[in-house]
């Protein structure tokens, strides 16, 4: 290692250890999770962005346009997700009956069916969790990412 690399090797380490980091890492990995373990209950070829749209649509159906927003991502970027969902069978799109210029995204029978696996999928994997650090560990965990999401989102309000 050279002399000029030593202080950038610190720097590296510390961006390792940023907290923001750490929930991107966490984000992700239970994103990953959960796709491989819905393609286990059938719902296979879907990728992580594919589940995570179906997470931001509303029972009663979502607008493109906000799922874009929602999922910070361009509307042409959440077209195609929507075109692949709509391929694979989960969603379904058409004009607003209340503006018939915007696309509404709705799901079919084998989207609710997904939402029905997603909904169990995740009271499984949050048996795993507690398991791996146990019920006190988890409970405060979540305590905490409740705490500080709320302040951030009312700082973000103000």
């Amino acid at each position: 290692m050279s002399e000029e690399a030593a202080p950038y090797d610190a720097l590296v380490q510390r961006r390792q250890e940023n907290i923001g980091r750490y929930f991107w890492r966490a984000h992700r990995a239970f994103v990953e999770i959960s796709v491989r373990k819905m393609a286990a209950r059938g719902h296979s070829g879907l990728a992580p962005a594919h589940a995570t749209l179906i997470s931001h649509i509303d029972t009663q159906g979502t607008r493109i346009t906000a799922l874009a927003e929602r999922m910070f991502i361009t509307k042409q970027a959440a077209g195609h997700l929507v075109a692949d969902l709509v391929e694979k069978g989960y969603i379904a799109s058409a004009p607003d009956p209340s503006d018939r210029r915007a696309v509404l995204v709705t799901f079919t029978d084998m989207g609710w069916r997904f939402l029905q696996d997603a909904y169990e999928l995740k009271g499984e994997i949050e048996a795993e969790f507690t398991g791996i650090l146990g019920k006190e560990r988890y409970e405060q965990l979540r305590e905490t990412l409740n705490d500080l999401l709320t302040h951030i989102e009312d700082d973000q309000k103000s």
